[in-house]
């Protein structure tokens, strides 16, 4: 049986980092070995030393960097080091549930799947629900069909959910690609150079609550749709090795 590496960035998450390593840690992984890669970037409200308290599991892998770069540079770092035939990567938040896991990786069963993406999208159901602010709801929700339906065009997919932060692939997918995106512009290098790469996602719906800009959100309104711009024409031509 194969093994699974989760590789999770932490930077200020101190509020559901603790739980979301143990929900990791006890996640029905389908008969694989567990290896939890966390890649901590030296945060300012105590995550650091909460991550820190797992360190003794032999599960858990812990990467500590002196300061941050970026979620991008923080998941790079986890996936040097990651040893799993197959990789997840989760975040430390709570938006996503390890519920999904087991879907997720039933379709690794197959042989012929590399790569797997956990779409957020539900037919006629928004994404992202209202958070008390009505017109960030709808920009928010409004931008990811712009952005999902611009990375289609360019890359010749038909995907619902490119951007989705459940992407699992076998490691080897990876092998001897080189990334260099720092922030979330990363979610689209890695997507978009598996599918140069011939690698064509399987989309599996899964459960998905957004949490808010008050509640931790680091996405900045101007400067990460701007590097999402750049990297969508980026990775459509930069040198995949």
């Amino acid at each position: 049986m194969t093994s699974l590496s989760v590789v999770m960035a932490v930077y200020n998450e101190a509020q559901t980092v603790e739980a979301t390593i143990r929900d990791v840690l006890s996640a029905e992984t389908r008969g694989r070995s567990l290896e939890l890669v966390i890649v901590e970037s030296n945060s300012t409200d105590g995550s650091r030393a909460i991550v820190q308290r797992f360190a003794t599991d032999p599960r858990v892998r812990l990467v500590l960097q002196n300061a941050p770069s970026g979620k991008g540079n923080a998941v790079r770092a986890g996936l040097e080091v990651a040893t799993g035939d197959i990789v997840l990567i989760n975040d430390a938040d709570r938006e996503y549930s390890v519920a999904d896991y087991p879907k997720l990786l039933a379709a690794f069963d197959d042989p012929s799947v590399h790569f797997v993406l956990g779409s957020r999208h539900q037919p006629g159901q928004a994404m992202r629900r209202p958070d008390g602010q009505r017109l960030r709801f709808v920009v928010l929700n409004t931008a990811h069909w712009v952005f999902t339906f611009l990375f289609n065009l360019v890359y010749g997919c038909r995907l619902k959910d490119p951007f989705t932060m459940y992407k699992v692939f076998r490691r080897r997918c990876i092998e001897g690609l080189r990334f260099d995106a720092n922030r979330f512009d990363f979610d689209w290098e890695l997507v978009a150079k598996l599918v140069r790469s011939g690698y064509r996602p399987v989309e599996i719906p899964i459960s998905y609550e957004s949490r808010s800009f008050e509640g931790g959100k680091k996405v900045r309104w101007i400067r990460d749709p701007l590097t999402w711009l750049v990297a969508l024409v980026k990775y459509r031509f930069v040198t995949l090795k």
